[in-house]
């Protein structure tokens, strides 16, 4: 029987990995176990993400039949609401010497220095941070997200500082504030400027973390419990990319391995901080990438439970290195999108939230996300930076109407969320006007005219 097929942008042999799409199992006996509810195994999670590795493409009624088991996993689990955060970007410095081939965010840390010439990108003080924070507050938001590039001038606090002028080593990626335009103080201090009374600062990913505690012994769990104490409330499990080593190893060698972000997650998790965890998927990657990465992911939930939400992130390819390079030749199809949602949504049975990103998919795919297995939609987000400066076209602000608006259109029930979901307050559609209420300055007034 002839079915209608799509390609792919997977690439096939393209990288030589060890790691490939292929299993013993089937599709039909993968789809039943995901509709049965039964713990799916990375062979499963193969067959569900590629529709079966017996036929080549992706077959696309298969496709809607994994399409349809998320949707009804998504009901299941989290009933018919839509939520979403009244939330700030504030990143601080675009400083950074990773060198991360998915990236157009950063700007070489040189160039920051003093006498280093124009270079379009910016570093914030925390006195700025905090200006930028306590204005969005009065506006009614009520979380702030910071993810950041490894400025070399960053220390976690004071005494971290001090370590780090004393030593003698040349491999830390590290230099005096003296050295440049613009001091960004310590971590301790971004945080602190950020945390006002009522803001959740969601901040410090596990590669941030990781440059917090370069140049001493210090484990993750003290410098979390650390940046706990200058006001981090929960950590965004970003940097995660695809958490197998051997493509890391092509898109972002200079990054921390797949066994240290878990150690920094897990460390997180041990001193009491909620966390989030992401997979940026559609560049170099195949489905057994992907698959392993949510498996990762899932046994992580399953020694902290602190996971409050799953992030697919599909890599936006213009005006990155990978792309330049002609390593890739575009970003993941909508249909691989669509199923990357769905399969989130079946194998990660310990993960109660799957978020669909309108900056990433935009607005018409993103809505459509909602019926693959997504119940969350982001967040109003009065600043976004990093896939903007990747050459991302869908915008950087969300108004509660907008949300409302969109939310109703497909049948869902729109509902505000704190960052951690253990807040919930459902929208009437039929009683404007609409705007946040659960920040400290939060009325109901929209946050802009």
């Amino acid at each position: 029987m002839n079915t209608a097929r799509a390609e792919s942008n997977v690439p096939r042999g393209k990288f030589g990995f060890e790691h490939v799409p292929e299993t013993d199992q089937s599709f039909e006996n993968a789809l039943e176990k995901a509709r049965n509810g039964d713990r799916l195994t990375v062979a499963d999670g193969v067959e569900l993400l590629t529709t079966g590795t017996d036929r080549p493409g992706i077959d696309l009624v298969r496709k809607e039949r994994v399409l349809e088991a998320a949707d009804r996993r998504r009901e299941e689990t989290v009933g018919d609401r839509v939520t979403f955060v009244a939330n700030l970007n504030n990143n601080v410095t675009t400083a950074c010497n990773t060198g991360c081939l998915f990236c157009n965010f950063k700007n070489t840390a040189q160039n920051f220095e003093k006498g280093g010439g124009d270079h379009g990108g910016f570093t914030k003080t925390p006195e700025e941070s905090r200006e930028i924070v306590a204005d969005a507050r009065e506006r009614g938001i009520y979380e702030v997200t910071s993810v950041s590039g490894l400025h070399p001038a960053l220390a976690l606090d004071d005494e971290h500082r001090e370590i780090l002028e004393s030593s003698e080593r040349g491999d830390l990626n590290y230099k005096s504030p003296e050295a440049y335009e613009k001091d960004p103080a310590t971590y301790a201090d971004q945080l602190r400027a950020m945390s006002l009374p009522g803001v959740h600062v969601h901040s410090m990913t596990p590669e941030e973390a990781y440059h917090a505690r370069r140049g001493t012994e210090w484990s993750y769990e003290e410098v979390f419990r650390r940046l706990k104490a200058a006001g981090l409330d929960s950590v965004p499990g970003t940097a995660a990319e695809i958490l197998v080593d051997e493509v890391r190893g092509v898109i972002c060698p200079g990054k921390i391995g797949a066994d240290e972000w878990v150690e920094a997650i897990e460390a997180a998790a041990t001193v009491g901080l909620d966390t989030t965890a992401t997979i940026m998927y559609g560049h170099v990657e195949n489905e057994m990438h992907r698959v392993m990465h949510l498996e990762r992911v899932r046994d992580v939930q399953d020694r902290t439970g602190a996971i409050t939400e799953f992030v697919p992130l599909s890599f936006v390819h213009r005006n990155t290195p990978l792309y330049e390079r002609g390593m890739v030749d575009g970003g993941a199809t909508t249909h691989e999108d669509e199923l990357l949602i769905a399969v989130s949504r079946l194998f990660l049975d310990n993960v109660e939230n799957v978020q669909s990103s309108w900056v990433k998919y935009g607005d018409e795919q993103g809505l459509k996300m909602l019926s693959c297995g997504a119940n969350d939609f982001m967040g109003t987000i009065l600043s976004e930076e990093i896939t903007k400066r990747a050459g991302g076209e869908f915008g950087e602000f969300r108004s509660f109407a907008e949300y409302v608006d969109m939310v109703s259109a497909v049948g869902r029930r729109p509902a505000e969320r704190s960052t951690d979901y253990r807040q919930i307050v459902d929208i009437d559609p039929d009683d404007p006007p609409f705007g946040p209420t659960l920040g400290p300055c939060a009325d109901g007034t929209p946050l802009v005219p």
